[in-house]
């Protein structure tokens, strides 16, 4: 397939981007700028510049390409509606053709899930950062009356090739000399490394039906307080991690601090068992303690 793909110079994007070449498709990537077109040029992908706030600069790309990967974002979510509209100009260059497109929201919608291993068909709370995309996701699955092969994936929180959330903490301790973790450190994270992630996009992109919708999520769930300590072994200073009250974290943080508390036991198996996904990247704590994230931890020493 010729494959529109948003976000492609993105940490998400760029996974997709590379295990879609490597499955034989061929992809076109949103950037904003000459930049991002030899950015992308220099590892063999096409590029079309447009931007999320201009939707009219979506439309031709939408409806030249076989189908359409949508991980970007402008990451304002007190104000989503250049998210918003931007999707709707996608959704409308595929009406009626039946060509798929996979929507990016997040597990961060289904709040804190207690005991019970959360799956699909579990209820939603969304913490404040994200209040917005449940909406959006109903909007996405109710487009394939419309005639679009829609799919929304929520990946769980991404780790992998030294990036997303877990660099950062990585940063913040090499800078501070100490792992802060918000809260207590007793709640748990479950996650997907970013190469996983990317697989099941693909997966999706062949096989999903329409109006679906698919967790990405790998292993077990992990307490944050056993993460922080594995970052902790990672910068050189084994240990040393420190809990942040949340209305501290809060006041600098904003909502982020809220979804980073998050208690979170969600399962991926619907994945694995209806679109052959398999997960096969380290887990956390190995990519932590031997993998991509050691290099961070030296980078910046």
């Amino acid at each position: 397939m010729k494959v529109f793909l948003t976000g492609a110079t993105g940490y998400i994007g760029s996974a997709v981007a590379d295990t879609l070449q490597t499955a034989g498709h061929t992809v076109i990537g949103l950037v904003r700028s000459q930049d991002g077109v030899r950015r992308l040029k220099d590892r063999g992908i096409d590029a079309h510049i447009g931007d999320l706030k201009s939707a009219e600069s979506l439309i031709e790309a939408a409806r030249q390409a076989d189908g359409v990967i949508h991980t970007a974002s402008t990451n304002n979510f007190d104000a989503p509606e250049a998210d918003i509209t931007a999707l709707e100009a996608i959704l409308t260059a595929l009406e009626g053709t039946g060509k798929p497109l996979i929507y990016t929201s997040g597990t961060w919608v289904m709040g804190n899930t207690g005991e019970n291993i959360a799956n699909e068909e579990s209820r939603i709370d969304p913490t404040p950062l994200v209040a917005w995309r449940p909406a959006v996701e109903q909007q996405v699955l109710q487009a394939a009356e419309r005639g679009v092969r829609t799919v929304v994936i929520r990946p769980a929180l991404v780790y992998g090739r030294g990036g997303g959330v877990l660099a950062n903490i990585v940063h913040s301790a090499r800078e501070n000399g100490i792992v802060r973790f918000i809260g207590t450190g007793a709640n748990y994270w479950t996650l997907v490394h970013v190469e996983d992630l990317a697989k099941l996009y693909v997966q999706a992109l062949e096989k999903a039906p329409a109006k679906t919708l698919w967790i990405a999520a790998s292993g077990s769930p992990v307490q944050v307080s056993e993460i922080a300590q594995a970052v902790s072994e990672a910068v050189g200073i084994s240990g040393q991690t420190q809990a942040w009250p949340l209305e501290q974290a809060r006041q600098l943080m904003g909502p982020f601090a809220d979804a980073l508390v998050l208690d979170q036991k969600i399962s991926g198996t619907k994945a694995t068992q209806l679109l052959d996904w398999k997960p096969q990247s380290p887990s956390v704590l190995n990519e932590l303690k031997h993998g991509s994230y050691v290099n961070v931890a030296q980078a910046t020493a």
